[in-house]
């Protein structure tokens, strides 16, 4: 094994360094990955690549970047209970401390230790290069039957959408609004897909986006973003709109449309991060009797059942990547990936690199 490697760092104005690195050797709890795929998060775009937003602990410490990674395990240190060498995983991006009230619950995204809570990619090394060190207690098994980009698509998009679709139910009695249809959106339509719902509105104010929705079927009904979203909803509707909406848009407009385009007794879930919304608690909320809920990433245990899900209903979240690159493109990667005019894009090593989307009848 080489002694060191490249990995990709963001400075914040909107551009993407390689720089050289050691590899790590893996410690007590800890395993060393051998990288397979690295999608690239929205966030990742928002808080890190254009400019640094978080602050003190919560924000991009100059690491190498990269919070969506899986990969193959190629040595473990002393102390791991359940995986070894050779076990294929895909990463929980938040590590936490293990003890707090929240990391017992699994959701050590929402870890109280400003010492030991640190995200992959944002506060210590995520996948952007060939190795990864992880600790143990944040892995996820990958079973034979998904490819390394699909679990690096569970690690955070696609488990974040699970999360939130639990929240809020989702059957084949719901007509599901999706409002937002960047990767987000997309992996929402599709779990919804599978876990019931046959009537899908999805709206985009980007036409790619609306078209790779319409081509990989996931929304029954696409609609371009716009004033009159709500009404357009409620006509599709038979006038009463939908039982379960979700936003991933994190825009004004499109996240009222989410609240107004449902119907009496309905839910709603906000997966979209940033922005505001303005709504009148009373004729939008209190009189019709709807559920507002706030989802943030998801737990261990959501995950892995996730994962078996996903088998369950052969679904692949890699169907939903429109592009990969290798590592010394990564540049490119993120500046597609920042226009918003993809799908999901993966970093990829290895086997991942050049596979044939089927669906979508592309070769990256």
């Amino acid at each position: 094994m080489n002694q060191s490697m490249q990995g990709a760092f963001l400075p914040g104005n909107s551009t993407v360094e390689l720089r050289e690195v050691a590899v790590p050797e893996p410690g007590h709890g800890e395993v060393l990955l051998r990288m397979k795929a690295s999608t690239i998060c929205g966030s990742d775009i928002r808080c890190i690549y254009h400019e640094h937003l978080g602050k003190g602990p919560e924000g991009y410490q100059g690491v190498v970047a990269g919070h969506e990674p899986s990969g193959q395990i190629v040595a473990a240190g002393p102390g791991c209970r359940r995986f070894g060498e050779g076990d294929r995983v895909v990463v929980y991006h938040i590590s936490g401390c293990g003890v707090c009230n929240d990391c017992r619950r699994g959701y050590m995204i929402s870890c109280t230790s400003e010492r030991y809570r640190r995200a992959y990619g944002w506060q210590r090394d995520g996948g952007m290069a060939a190795y990864l060190l992880a600790e143990e207690k944040d892995l996820v098994a990958l079973p034979d039957e998904l490819t390394y980009a699909d679990g690096a698509q569970v690690a955070c998009g696609f488990g974040t959408v699970y999360e939130g679709l639990r929240k809020i139910g989702i059957s084949g009695d719901d007509a599901v609004l999706i409002t937002g249809l960047g990767p987000v959106g997309l992996a929402a339509a599709a779990l919804c897909r599978k876990m019931g719902a046959e009537n899908i509105i999805g709206i985009d104010v980007i036409p790619e986006r609306l078209e790779l929705a319409r081509k990989l079927g996931l929304c029954d009904v696409v609609l371009p973003s716009g004033p009159d979203n709500a009404a357009q909803v409620r006509d599709l509707t038979g006038g009463r709109g939908v039982e379960r909406a979700i936003d991933c848009s994190a825009n004004d407009g499109a996240r009222a449309a989410a609240i107004r385009a449902t119907r009496k007794w309905g839910r709603i879930v906000f997966l979209g991060e940033g922005g505001r919304v303005e709504f009148n608690p009373s004729p939008d909320i209190i009189h019709d009797q709807k559920t507002i809920f706030g989802s943030w990433v998801t737990s261990t245990w959501l995950m892995e059942e996730l994962v078996e899900r996903l088998v369950r209903w052969n679904l692949h979240p890699a169907d939903l990547i429109t592009h990969r690159f290798a590592l010394d493109q990564v540049g490119e990667a993120y500046r597609l990936m920042g226009s918003g005019r993809c799908g999901k894009v993966a970093v990829c090593f290895d086997e991942e690199l050049g596979v044939r989307s089927e669906k979508l009848g592309v070769r990256s």
